[in-house]
């Protein structure tokens, strides 16, 4: 063979298909129903959307082969330890909690889809985000990094816009779009900075150049490190970078808003600890206090808004929901600035409490596209009386908003949060501790005040509204998939605060 040969022989990859099944099967099924849309009748447009759940399932079902955690593809021919692809324990966990949120984001989606979405455009545009959203855990360089981050969001700005001629929907579509946009062309710069400096975009060999940057590139390095941490806070909804969050949640469809703040919120944590304790350990000294001071941030801003909510404003359950969730970010925040003062260790409590936040908030968005088919105003006044109209519904709800509050019986909520809190313990971060424990208390007030609403009597006009004809179209039965998706996270929920060893493992042993 002769030299020439040999040198293109060398650059020959060999693949792991089963490494890399999971996105692909999702990416591979979207693009089997877009064009299955062009060719389908309207009236069996409702297969698309079987076949979007049994894709799923199929993606869910290819992560069990990979269990071991110790499968990789696409690596340096002269250095086979450096890889773009990688699918260890952190890579399965996310994908686990990507492709699960996206299945039950389904399930609430198939009423949608039927009445009110077109369902072509929307399975595809789900599943085509769900698939880059499944490729960023895996990401080992800066370039697989990016692109799997704008597959997952670049679909997310049309879901949100997707109901045509809604002025609501636009607007959220548009604001969300540009905030995404600034964030990527941050981010952008922030990585050509550190290839500039390095010379290399794989995350490893970004942290082994960062150690010696020479004199005159340590500026350059710097800012790039700081660039692309501010690009990822965008995605992650970090104060001051959530002014995007209400509004975008309020003019989605309400499975969208559910998928976002949790899909969404993986999407952003996963990259930012990929580039925080795999690419820039090195400068822990920078991106520790500044994480820790966003944290606290975060959720105090979260959660003030959040108690602020008035519970006769339009959407106001939605809004709650959204400023709940930049709270949560806070929280997840806490254990990636606790990385760097002890050990990558500490992650783990980021992943177990996403588990956690995921199962919950999903199922709490359930209930209100449940509540949204009867009072599509979605006000938290609207709850009132829930219990003497769907008790089981109303049951579900107390106990995901007593998840979030991390109270009894949402054990695993207090666990979560017990955990996330010694992280910041363990790490020196006795104040940051201190602001999370004074959130906590603050969140408990909202969270307990919406319970309350739940079991509370129904005003007389309600309560002889629902003695009459009028009320009984109230009562009409809620969509089989929504009553699978509530029905589903409650018993998950139930599951993990019986026994949250199930997720709380993750916070005491090592990803990576």
């Amino acid at each position: 063979m002769t030299v020439a040969a040999d040198g293109a022989s060398s650059l020959v990859q060999s693949v792991d298909w089963a490494a890399i099944a999971p996105p692909t099967i999702t990416a591979a099924v979207a693009l089997v129903i877009l064009v299955a849309d062009l060719f389908v009748a309207d009236r069996r447009k409702p297969l698309l959307g079987a076949a979007a759940i049994a894709g799923l399932v199929v993606s869910m079902a290819a992560l069990l082969p990979l269990r071991k955690g110790d499968r990789s593809t696409f690596c340096l021919t002269d250095n086979p330890d450096v890889c773009s692809y990688t699918a260890d324990q952190f890579t399965l966990v996310i994908q686990f909690l990507v492709l699960g949120g996206a299945l039950l984001t389904a399930l609430l989606s198939l009423t949608d889809t039927r009445e009110k979405l077109p369902p072509g455009e929307f399975w595809f545009l789900l599943l085509s985000s769900a698939a880059g959203a499944a490729l960023l855990p895996a990401s080992r360089d800066l370039a697989t990094l990016v692109v799997a981050l704008e597959v997952a969001s670049l679909p997310a700005f049309a879901l949100v816009g997707l109901r045509r001629g809604d002025r609501l929907s636009s607007e959220a579509a548009l604001k969300f779009f540009l905030s995404s946009v600034t964030a990527t062309a941050v981010t952008l710069l922030g990585v050509s900075f550190v290839y500039a400096a390095t010379g290399t975009l794989h995350l490893t060999q970004v942290a082994a150049g960062l150690e010696d940057v020479p004199g005159q590139l340590d500026t350059l390095a710097k800012a790039g490190v700081a660039l692309t941490l501010v690009g990822f806070a965008f995605k992650t909804a970090a104060v001051p970078f959530h002014f995007w969050v209400p509004d975008t949640y309020v003019g989605a469809p309400l499975p969208i808003a559910g998928y976002l703040s949790v899909i969404g919120k993986a999407v952003g944590f996963t990259g930012l600890i990929l580039v925080t304790v795999i690419a820039f350990p090195g400068y822990a000294d920078i991106w520790g206090p500044a994480m820790a001071v966003l944290a606290a941030l975060t959720m105090t801003a979260g959660n003030v808004a959040a108690l602020r909510q008035s519970a006769s404003r339009t959407w106001s359950a939605v809004r709650l929901l959204a400023w709940s969730s930049v709270a949560q970010a806070g929280y997840l925040l806490v254990p990636i600035a606790a990385a760097a003062y002890s050990s990558d260790d500490q992650i783990g409590a980021t992943v177990a409490y996403a588990l956690m936040y995921a199962v919950v908030n999903l199922g709490a968005f359930a209930v209100a596209a449940v509540v949204a088919r009867t009072r599509p105003l979605n006000r938290i006044s609207d709850y009132r009386g829930l219990y003497h109209r769907r008790p089981l519904v109303a049951l579900a709800m107390g106990f995901f908003l007593l998840c979030l509050a991390g109270l009894p019986p949402g054990i695993v909520g207090l666990f979560a949060k017990v955990t996330v809190f010694s992280a910041a313990v363990d790490a020196g971060l006795g104040w940051l501790a201190v602001v999370m424990g004074v959130n906590v208390v603050i969140a408990l007030f909202y969270y307990l005040q919406w319970t309350a609403v739940l079991f509370r009597a129904p005003e007389a006009a309600e309560a002889d509204e629902a003695a009459g004809t009028a009320g009984e179209a109230a009562r009409k039965v809620i969509p089989a998939p929504v009553t699978v998706a509530v029905a589903l996270t409650a018993a998950v929920g139930v599951v993990l605060s019986g026994y949250p060893q199930l997720v709380l493992r993750y916070a005491a042993e090592s990803l990576f």
